[in-house]
């Protein structure tokens, strides 16, 4: 039984009277009366004891903060890139047997809400303010200097963990975070925003927004590691091994403690890696296409009373071909990809299933409280037209072709490919709706199934709410859930009131009337409003197009009457133009209080800290120095050296018998650099993208002794991404020349690293090995130094 700690409205101090002890009032009740309003709750004051001898004295009782008694555990689920359209819980095509089982005893919601957009979501949920108000109006690597777009979380949104924790409950977070600041992920700090100072006393996951599921970028705590050496290793079951030992340990430790998880998978985010046994159990499933999974899912969903009987099927974007239409080529290639997106979606339920049973394994399952969240947004578009062999070439706006694909196609999932799907299976796995991610101004980008789960706190068992319901309710339904205020003060700073609604009125009253009545939507210049049923919208960039748009003022605006149209299929702004512009009206008007405004459209140029406007670690430093032992450095902590030419200057010491090994690189197999030594001799790769490899090597070996290895490259200039000459010396003896076609010239990685002497995860370069021990440097490396021009 946990115990119960009354709440009152201020600090009582101990309670108990005791010889020698001069000690505050005690409450009418003789029970300890908590402030919980401000954060930490404060220590009783206990005047100094005058008693010479300890016999004759009884010691203060312990102050211990503890959770409200019967306070639930709580759990949240939260998948990545997973539309409305995906599960079998929502009528989609893929089997999510763990998200059935749930929504059997627990609630589907069926309009739920996220903001379309990762970083926004998982701001927004763990705080229960808006993402503008919490500075995360786009993903980290796309912040500006502009309030509500910053990418820094400010203190007066303390994150709900930090809340739960500091009332006496233990925190852990597991998988993708994507909530720090981009130029704060360093050994240099701050950790501010960090899950471990995000309220979270575990964290074990990857920071940035998405990671090789094979060869991940692993933080536990603020301490980079290397995942487990195991064969068929894949991270979603190496996240899902470590949260089921932490709860299962801090149970056994403290069974009277209940504990907070927040379990949030890499998957379904691409790249697109699962085992192939998971792929082959769709094989076939999807050749039907497109245009067919999307029709048939929507009946599916009309039939099961997931949607209105009256939903209409708005048409697919203009952009995206009938499946019917395609070659022999694209449609398998096409069919492949759909195939292990759903062996992931399936792979990544499997092992949420483990979980879950765990928590029924210790006894748990009655008293926690889960939310299963099914995508932080709509499914991803990203892969454009045809999909992607790399995810990497969509970010430095390369287009890849089918032609180059097919021969990958058997290879799709695994570690030799960093996948995404072609852009029709996205609208397919958002049915009804005709969007996706980042159309925050569609409910194909935003409206996201829901399963909670709770059998002490919900009576009903399958049932279904209607009720509007957006991110920002979470924090406050498990506030009120678990019996507690929402703090005015959290570490000494006065809290920006919570933004959402509770959902708790809707547990057991499935007709309570919507309390959650306005909300506007806004990513990357596509934005909306709702209003008590009513929605206006404007569609300003389809998530395919990266390049420069049309004026914000041009965006023509539609109205729907949600309550009568689930899919938005039917446009009344001709009909109702007063509407219309009252909501619009309203837009700017919540824009302006939200720090919406000015909207910033675009989306590769803000990749650059310099184009963005927000702080670089580098500022305008045009040297780094280096030395053995600093690897790990994410892209946006290192020297920028995209877009112009470069100098490194590299002083080793090769022992008797020769040297091999990395000096240094930056990225891994799906795009990078590598300065290194092969068999002794000293060689500069430039990987572009994985498609292409440029290679400058001596035909000599560095002899033993003290040497400098330089690198020069000269950039051609005149834009982006451009080639350049590459000269390797030793010692200052030209060694080697050669041409560098093509550069990237937007982003490497988002995950892989800078690394000095070894090369992380996956290698840059052919045949120097494979991750950190193979490719360790075996000389000596003094320093390193990067110059910029």
């Amino acid at each position: 039984m946990r115990v119960r700690v009354p709440q009152l409205a201020c600090v009582i101090a101990a309670i108990i009277a005791i010889p020698g002890v001069a000690v505050a009032q005690s409450s009418p009740d003789s029970s300890p009366a908590l402030d919980r309003t401000r954060l930490p709750i404060a220590e009783p004051i206990v005047k100094p004891i005058t008693e010479l001898d300890v016999r004759n004295t009884q010691p203060p009782p312990r102050f211990q903060v503890t959770a409200p008694q019967g306070a639930p555990n709580v759990v949240i689920v939260l998948i990545d890139d997973l539309g409305f359209g995906a599960t079998s819980t929502f009528g989609g095509p893929i089997p999510t047997p763990t998200l059935d089982r749930l929504a059997k005893s627990g609630l589907r919601y069926n309009n739920f809400h996220t903001t379309a957009l990762c970083s926004p979501t998982r701001v927004a949920l763990k705080c229960g303010r808006n993402h503008h108000t919490a500075n995360a109006g786009s993903i980290m690597e796309t912040a500006t200097a502009y309030p509500g777009n910053t990418g820094a979380i400010p203190n007066c949104v303390a994150p709900l963990a930090e809340m739960l924790r500091l009332n006496g409950y233990s925190t852990g977070a597991f998988g993708k975070w994507h909530e720090t600041a981009a130029w704060e992920t360093s050994v240099s700090g701050p950790f501010d925003r960090w899950p471990t100072h995000q309220g979270f006393d575990k964290f074990y996951g990857f920071i940035g927004g998405e990671t090789d599921q094979w060869s991940p970028l692993i933080f536990d705590g603020v301490i980079r590691i290397d995942p487990p050496l195991k064969e068929g290793y894949h991270f979603t079951e190496d996240m899902t091994d470590q949260a089921i030992n932490w709860i299962k340990a801090q149970q056994s430790l403290t069974p009277d403690k209940p504990f907070f998880t927040y379990f949030a998978t890499g998957a379904t985010h691409a790249p697109h890696h699962v085992p192939k046994e998971w792929i082959e159990k769709f094989h076939g499933q999807f050749d039907a296409g497109w245009d067919n999974v999307r029709q048939e899912s929507y009946e599916r969903q009309k039939q099961s009373g997931i949607i209105p009987e009256s939903t209409q099927l708005p048409p697919r974007p203009e952009d995206i071909k009938a499946w019917d239409s395609l070659s022999d080529n694209e449609r398998k290639l096409f069919a492949r990809q759909a195939e292990t997106f759903a062996g992931f979606v399936g792979h990544t339920d499997h092992h949420i299933g483990r979980l879950i049973d765990a928590i029924e394994s210790i006894g748990e399952m009655d008293n926690t409280l889960i939310f299963f969240i099914a995508g932080d947004n709509g499914t991803s578009a990203e892969g454009g037209m045809v999909g992607m062999f790399n995810e990497m070439t969509y970010f430095n706006g390369v287009q890849e072709k089918v032609e180059d694909l097919i021969p990958l196609m058997d290879k799709w999932g695994s570690p030799e490919t960093f996948p995404h799907m072609a852009a029709g299976w996205a609208v397919a796995f958002d049915s009804p709706f005709t969007w996706t991610k980042q159309v925050a101004s569609d409910f194909g980008g935003t409206r996201n199934g829901m399963v909670v789960h709770w059998p002490e706190g919900i009576r009903e068992s399958g049932g279904m709410r209607k009720q509007f319901g957006h991110v920002i309710d979470i924090a406050p339904t498990v506030l009120e859930a678990t019996s507690l205020p929402e703090p005015e003060v959290v570490n000494g700073t006065p809290q920006t009131p919570i933004e959402g609604t509770s959902l708790l009125y809707t547990f057991n009253e499935p007709d309570a009337l919507e309390q959650h009545t306005t909300q506007y939507f806004e990513i990357f210049g596509n934005r909306a409003i709702y209003r008590d049923g009513w929605f206006a919208r404007t569609i300003h960039r389809a998530p395919w197009e990266t390049g420069k748009q049309k004026p914000l003022t041009q965006d023509v605006w539609d109205l729907y009457n949600v309550r009568e149209d689930f899919s938005l299929a039917v446009n009344l702004a001709s009909e109702r133009p007063e509407k219309l512009k009252e909501l619009k009206a309203l837009f700017m008007t919540e824009a302006a209080k939200y720090n919406v405004l000015p909207i910033d459209d675009r989306v590769l140029e803000r990749i650059n800290p310099a184009t963005a406007g927000r702080p670089d670690l580098m500022g305008d430093r045009t040297t780094l120095r280096l030395y053995e032992g600093m690897n790990g450095m994410m892209e946006n902590t290192f020297i920028n050296v995209k877009n112009r030419s470069i100098t490194i200057t590299a002083e080793i010491e090769i022992p008797d018998g020769g040297a091999s090994g990395a000096l240094l690189v930056q990225g891994g197999r799906y795009g990078g650099w590598s300065l290194h030594l092969r068999d002794g001799k000293p060689a500069y790769e430039y990987n572009w993208l994985g498609l292409e490899r440029f290679v400058v090597e001596s035909p000599k070996a560095v002899s033993a002794g003290k040497s400098t290895v330089t690198l020069d490259f000269k950039y051609d200039g005149g834009g982006m991404g451009k080639g350049g000459a590459a000269t390797l010396s030793v010692d200052g003896d030209q060694v080697a020349e050669g041409r560098i076609d093509k550069t990237q010239g937007f982003i490497f990685s988002a995950d892989e690293t800078a690394d000095v002497g070894l090369d992380n995860q996956t290698p840059v370069a052919l045949g120097i090995g494979y991750g950190p021990k193979e490719t360790k440097f075996t000389g000596k490396i003094h320093e390193i130094v990067v110059e910029v021009k």
